[in-house]
């Protein structure tokens, strides 16, 4: 759209300038503002209102009791008042939602709001409508006792309640004539929605004291149907129906126009001749380029108000997963994100760091404000085709300039590094409005991680961490390596690393070598992390099936009932089971570990996995305490890898020998039900299937070939000392063998007796579904699985619940307590 006008609307005032501030020359205007916008924060508010109706009607259902005693306590305080007084108050409300409604319409009428007045009488009818179906959905037969919490007249005493439980029928005389839901005030909250009282604080005060005398002379009237739950809910149903409306179908826009935004900033600074639109670059504020009569340009930016709730979920789920200095709480309110803005534009260029200058910042009237930069020429390091290495050093030279006045960026993306200048080395820091001042250490290393993330995207991880290293101390940048994590970095900067997934590892790699040893701690910028969630959810699932089946046994008649003799032997074996782990671990570390400290190191694995998953801790305590024991970084991965993958093959094995071996024992096999079968054909069906296209084999390529490359080394080396290879095999052995010896115990000390090869399985089987399921040590999993197989075997139901249980409590909980004291006495050791 272009527009041509000699001059700004009249009576404008521009923040900063004089009022009335006009255009003395014709502007060009090239803009392409969307008569109706749809405003984020909108779909928000709608998301809001239907969790909200969800908790109420939630509440509703299962807190009736208390619903009624607010009601009750309510009443009471109203006989306290006098009669006249709540009649006063219910005359005034009811006047005041009919007349406020009708004065409202009457001013957008005045104001040329025809329109938008259509549109709220439209949604508020449609408000109407949907509280009339909700008022007929409760009174249902299936939605009966919502409709009697919603409801006082829904509530009856006596010999009519009696009746009315006895039969459940939906007869007049059990719910009356009344309705929750008031479909009026469900359309004047869809109403007074679709308009929009931002901006309007006396019309919204009035309202809302309309509101509140109704509520209030509603729940202290006797005789009165609605209640302390119906109220809310009535209201949030026209607030969902509006905010629902005004996002689907858009509102009608009340940004500035470009000519507006022309006028603002002439009023402060230079004469603006035209105005062009420019894209937005992702971020939803709109850009332009402004361009005086004497052909100087500035760079626009508008801040809308209506946008500023855009990403408000995404950064409130940042702030709470990330620790407060790893991610920058960002304001919502117009003025708060320019007045950040202009804070860190001034301090970046008080850093002697070339920034573009800010040259006006001000208001839009009360729905926008303005920044106004300038304009600078440039390539950015995004459009440039391979950058020279003096370009890189000037950008690090540059960042580290300002890191040195505790400032940081903390938005280094590619298109954000202008390159200008004869040589393309004068290096400009685009929109520094992301940063912080009075940095931290931490936060001053993310900023570098950053910088190395996206360099190494644009020239590779080699050639970006030599840069580095030139620049920065070997010791400053082991630091920043533990901070390479997608979480922590840009939104593009992410979206990019999921097409190159290799370039953080080598790069972490690359700087590490600069390490003695590779030690460097590992960084938590994670308050939570999705497997944290999820393994919360399944594990407080699992107790919840958990305690339904204790419910089923005495612990301890079971305690009691076992053969003490038994009993003592699984406590041994249980013990075993650690000095064959530590056994396992030493035959596949070639340097030699301390035993006594090694064995430790297993019993505290068992206080880890109390809080991770099966397979998950006991790899990571493994590997500290490997590290602990001046075992290269890379020989430890090595190590455990080779442990881990012959550990399973081991597993594997030993399970068909012992599934065959239950065929032909009797007079309990161990018969497989037929879709195990089924699920396995159907498994392998698929995998084959998928290896059929080069898109799975390359995939499976890229996971499998880099862990095969760490490993086989390993294994070669371990083919040339074959004691060191009988020690770990041997290990894993010792380990399987003392864990199915222990369930067997647990058996026979309940007075039953199974074939070993059937014990065997189902304690093979438990172990894999442990490893599987992502709980504390597969809770849930493992009990689920032992105890259906070894019912499968021959014992009966409550027997075989009872074993595992015990078999639970001797290798699972017993040695939590145990392994807490050895992992303090190897950490206090430095060990671990």
């Amino acid at each position: 759209m272009r527009l041509s006008r000699r001059e700004a609307p009249s009576g404008q005032r521009a923040t900063g300038g004089p009022a009335g501030a006009s255009v003395d020359a014709e502007v060009q205007v090239l803009d392409h503002l969307e008569p109706r916008v749809r405003i984020p924060a909108d779909l928000l508010r709608c998301i809001f209102d239907l969790a909200g109706i969800a908790l109420l009607v939630l509440v509703a259902l299962r807190a009736q009791a208390t619903a009624s005693g607010v009601e009750t306590d309510v009443i009471q305080a109203s006989d306290h008042l006098l009669k006249g007084l709540l009649q006063a108050l219910a005359f005034v409300a009811a006047v005041a939602l009919f007349v406020l409604p009708v004065a409202l319409a009457i001013r957008l009428i005045v104001i040329g709001q025809v329109q938008r007045l259509a549109e709220a009488i439209g949604t508020g009818v449609a408000a109407a409508v949907v509280a009339v179906v909700a008022n007929w959905l409760v009174r249902r037969h299936a939605t009966m006792s919502l409709f009697r919490t919603l409801t006082r007249t829904g509530r009856h005493s006596g010999a009519v309640a009696a009746a009315c439980s006895l039969h459940h029928l939906p007869s007049p005389a059990c719910l009356g004539h009344s309705v929750p839901f008031d479909p009026y005030l469900a359309g004047l909250s869809a109403f007074l929605t679709m308009i929009g009282l931002s901006g309007r604080p006396r019309w919204r005060a009035g309202f809302w004291l309309a509101i509140g005398f109704y509520v209030i002379t509603s729940l202290a009237t006797p005789d009165s149907p609605t209640t302390v739950l119906s109220l809310p809910i009535t209201l949030l149903i026209g607030a969902v129906i509006g905010s629902g409306f005004r996002y689907a179908f858009g509102v009608t826009s009340e940004r500035p126009s470009g000519l507006q935004i022309a006028a603002a900033i002439s009023a402060v600074d230079l004469p603006v001749a035209e105005i062009r639109r420019t894209s937005d670059i992702g971020t939803g504020n709109r850009r332009y380029i402004a361009t005086s009569s004497t052909g100087e340009r500035r760079d626009v930016t508008v801040f809308d108000r209506d946008q500023q709730a855009a990403d408000f979920i995404y950064r409130v789920y940042r702030a709470l997963r990330l620790t407060a200095q790893a991610t920058r709480t960002a304001p919502l309110t117009v003025h708060r994100a320019v007045e950040r803005l202009a804070l860190l534009n001034y301090a970046v260029r008080d850093a002697g760091v070339h920034t573009p200058r800010l040259r006006a910042l001000v208001g839009v009237g009360p729905e926008a404000a303005v920044l106004a930069t300038d304009h600078v020429q440039g390539t950015t390091l995004a459009d440039l085709p391979e950058p020279t290495d003096e370009q890189l050093r000037g950008i690090w030279d540059t960042v580290l300039k300002l890191h040195r006045r505790r400032v940081t960026h903390r938005a280094l993306t590619a298109d954000r590094l202008l390159l200008s200048g004869p040589d393309g080395t004068r290096v400009t820091l685009l929109e520094p409005g992301h940063g912080d001042v009075a940095a931290s250490d931490l936060q001053l290393r993310l900023d570098l991680a950053q910088l190395l993330a996206e360099t190494a995207l644009q020239v590779g991880p080699d050639k970006a961490a030599d840069i580095a290293m030139e620049r920065v101390p070997a010791v400053d940048l082991a630091d920043v390596a533990p901070l390479l994590q997608p979480v922590v970095l840009a939104r593009s900067t992410r979206n990019r690393l999921r097409r190159h997934k290799e370039v953080l590892t080598e790069l972490r790699k690359r700087l590490l070598d600069t390490v003695p040893e590779g030690d460097v701690p590992p960084v938590q910028l994670e308050r939570f992390r999705l497997r944290s969630v999820l393994t919360l959810v399944v594990g407080v699932f699992a107790a919840y099936i958990l305690v339904g089946e204790f419910t089923k046994v005495k612990f301890g008649h079971v305690i009691k009932s076992a053969d003490w003799r038994w009993t003592i032997l699984a406590l041994g074996l249980s013990a075993v089971t650690y000095v064959g782990a530590a056994w396992q671990l030493s035959g596949f570390v070639l340097e030699k570990l301390h035993l006594v400290r090694t064995f430790l190191a297993q019993l505290a694995g068992s206080f880890v996995t109390l809080v991770t998953p099966a397979a998950v801790g006991g790899v990571a305590l493994n590997l500290r305490y490997l590290r602990k024991a001046d075992v290269p970084a890379t020989s430890a991965a090595a190590s455990i890898g080779v442990s881990q993958v012959l550990a399973f093959a081991l597993h594997l094995l030993l399970l068909v020998i012992f599934a065959a071996l239950t065929g032909v024992s009797q007079p309990h096999s161990l018969p497989l039900p037929s879709w195990v079968y089924i699920t396995v054909g159907a498994l392998a069906a698929i995998v084959l299937v998928a290896l059929a296209f080069p898109a799975a084999r390359r995939l499976a390529q890229k996971r499998l070939v880099p862990a095969i490359n760490q490993i086989l080394p390993r294994l070669l080396d371990l083919a040339q000392r074959p004691a060191k290879l009988a020690e770990g095999i041997g290990g894993a052995l010792l380990l399987t063998a003392a864990y199915i010896l222990c369930l067997m115990a647990c058996v026979r000390a309940l007075g039953v007796s199974l074939p070993l090869a059937s014990v065997a399985v189902a304690y093979l089987a438990g172990s894999a579904v442990g490893s599987l399921v992502p709980t504390p040590g597969g809770i849930g999993g493992v009990e689920a699985t032992l105890t259906g197989l070894l019912t499968a075997a021959g014992m009966a139901g409550g027997t075989a619940l009872s074993a595992v249980l015990l078999f639970r409590l001797i290798t699972f909980w017993l040695p939590v307590p145990v392994g807490w004291a050895a992992m303090s006495y190897l950490q206090r050791k430095d060990a671990l």
